[in-house]
């Protein structure tokens, strides 16, 4: 599916990537499945180029209003799996 992925004109090229490699490991756990391992590192990654609270928030918000996918929800199933789990929602 195509969705808007939420962003900042003035990240990089290579932060704006790295930030749409997040979301579409976010849509994977709710389309199929997403390794934890996968996940986590595009998650760590996302919180280098968006560390603060308020504008991870706002960023992952408006991409849920886009595709209804909650990354919220995927990250606090993530850090309960195993390290060598698969995330899937349903």
């Amino acid at each position: 599916m195509e969705y808007q992925y939420p962003m900042d004109y003035t990240w990089s090229t290579e932060e704006i990537v790295d930030v749409i490699t997040f979301f579409e490991a976010i849509a994977k756990a709710y389309e199929s499945k997403v390794s934890k391992e996968e996940l986590m590192k595009a998650y760590r990654r996302f919180k280098e180029i968006v560390p603060g609270k308020a504008d991870e928030k706002n960023y992952t918000d408006e991409f849920q209003e886009s595709s209804g996918y909650s990354a919220y929800q995927v990250i606090k199933k993530a850090k309960e799996t195993a390290d060598d789990g698969w995330i899937q929602m349903k």
